[in-house]
């Protein structure tokens, strides 16, 4: 029998960068890594890391460095965690680009 734990993520975690986010633990990290399925080298090579970016997804599950929020945004989304930086600014910002939009017709 195999027994499948997942790691909670805070929902903090999960906010736009200027609403209040909070950087993740790196067991959170791990888990969406996990959830991903793909090996560090892998993602680093997804996120643009350099050829020892394996080396950097490490750190960020160790603990050892702070995911920077646009890596962080990207691997929720690769997750199916939702685009986390789409937030209140961001559809203000929309909305405004919609109105002028509208302004031109």
């Amino acid at each position: 029998m195999t027994v499948d734990i997942h790691t909670p993520i805070r929902p903090e975690c999960l906010l736009p960068a200027d609403e209040g986010w909070e950087r993740p633990r790196g067991a959170e990290v791990q888990e969406v890594v996990r959830r991903i399925g793909l090996s560090g080298r892998a993602l680093a090579r997804v996120l643009g890391l350099s050829e020892h970016g394996g080396r950097q997804v490490r750190r960020w599950i160790s603990g050892e460095t702070p995911v920077p929020y646009i890596a962080w945004a990207i691997l929720c989304d690769m997750a199916g965690l939702g685009t986390i930086w789409r937030g209140k600014t961001l559809e203000m910002g929309l909305s405004g680009v919609n109105e002028l939009a509208s302004d031109d017709e």
